[in-house]
């Protein structure tokens, strides 16, 4: 499942002040454009590891993170939540995956777009864990 997308990208990596997290400008960037693929946005806002794009979705919390990829001086990574492909809900299993690949489709599409974005990759929790 495509979860993480690192890409390389100066523009949408915008310096934030001193000690304000990183990936404010590609949360917004990528926010502004969702919609247009079918996903509504709900708010973005700032966490301590970077920024968070809550969408709209009735059967599951779904959610952008956008930050700093300190693999590269311009490095930046988003990650879509749910990363798993179900949910555990009281006794129930709710699939994940349609929707999260949907949105990985959506989120490829707008930064390979943009033609401000280089070195796109994906990868998952599961790949990286294994090394």
């Amino acid at each position: 499942m495509r979860t993480n997308l690192e890409f390389r990208s100066s523009t949408l990596l915008a310096n934030p002040p001193e000690g304000e997290p990183q990936g404010e400008a590609t949360a917004r960037f990528l926010a502004e454009r969702l919609p247009a693929h079918g996903f509504e946005v709900e708010e973005v806002h700032a966490e301590d590891w970077g920024w968070r794009i809550q969408i709209h979705h009735e059967a599951f919390p779904l959610w952008i993170g956008c930050g700093f990829y300190p693999e590269y001086p311009d490095g930046v990574l988003c990650f879509i939540e749910p990363s798993r492909p179900f949910l555990r809900c009281w006794f129930r299993k709710i699939p994940t995956q349609a929707t999260t690949e949907r949105l990985a489709d959506a989120l490829e599409r707008i930064v390979a777009d943009s033609g401000l974005a280089q070195d796109l990759r994906w990868w998952s929790e599961e790949e990286n864990a294994r090394g």
